[in-house]
């Protein structure tokens, strides 16, 4: 494994042990070079409670690893979350930096209502 992925790896796990102290439901990001995902679980990560992803057909566009596309995956599992009676959410990373494609995603879902904690 690279030095780049070890710390990257490293940062996540600091970020969940904090995150799994609270009682609230995590945002989880995951980012690759074509795609981005984004899913609201319980705070231990059993169970997946509502996901969105630039593979879906309805966020599917020419370009899926921009920052628009992860604006547009932010809003859309905010949307979710709501319908499913979540306000507030810890949102956890996995150690990516905030920047870029994260932050565009974090500040959609903001925007479209839910709450960070």
């Amino acid at each position: 494994m690279s030095k780049k992925n070890i710390s990257r790896q490293r940062r996540a796990k600091k970020t969940r042990s904090k995150v799994s102290l609270g009682d609230y439901h995590r945002l989880t990001v995951f980012r690759s070079s074509k795609h981005i995902y984004a899913q609201v679980m319980l705070s231990n990560g059993s169970e997946v409670i509502t996901s969105a992803s630039t593979t879906e057909v309805s966020v599917k566009e020419k370009n899926n690893g921009n920052i628009q596309a992860a604006s547009k995956v932010g809003k859309l599992v905010a949307e979710r979350a709501l319908e499913k009676g979540i306000n507030e959410v810890a949102f956890d990373r996995s150690g990516y930096k905030f920047h870029g494609r994260v932050k565009a995603l974090a500040e959609a879902a903001r925007e479209a209502g839910l709450k960070f904690w």
